[in-house]
């Protein structure tokens, strides 16, 4: 079963991001948190097939979460999304350029997100934590 990490300050994203990735076609494990730094507590507790990140969060945002992650040798192979407002092409290009694998702009379809994760998770490796 895929465990997603959805990171992301307001409640009502985290609803949304969650229920419509409870809809993909089969069972998944989702833990939310509220900002990168409890991402960073989160992420050597469980193994993560995915992170979904918002960018414009307290304490650490989003472009810090993935420079972290994707310069960290036990998580760099986690596939990421970012999920923000921030729609501008140097916004997504920063976002890229730090390692996230796909960047989608608020608001969004539910099925485009699902897409994107379907597609994250049949390309990761099947335990993206080995080095």
């Amino acid at each position: 079963m895929p465990h997603i990490l959805i990171v992301e300050d307001s409640p009502t994203m985290r609803s949304l991001l969650t229920s419509s990735l409870e809809e993909l076609d089969g069972p998944v494990k989702i833990t939310q948190v509220e900002n990168g730094f409890e991402a960073l507590r989160y992420l050597p507790r469980e193994k993560y097939d995915l992170i979904v990140t918002d960018i414009n969060m307290p304490d650490i945002n989003g472009l810090e979460l993935v420079s972290f992650v994707k310069s960290n040798a036990a998580y760099r192979k986690i596939p990421l999304i970012i999920v923000s407002t921030e729609s501008s092409e140097r916004d997504r290009d920063k976002g890229l350029e730090l390692g996230a694998d796909a960047y989608l702009v608020k608001p969004f379809e539910p099925d485009e997100l699902r897409d994107l994760v379907r597609e994250m998770l049949s390309n990761a490796p099947r335990d993206s934590r080995d080095g």
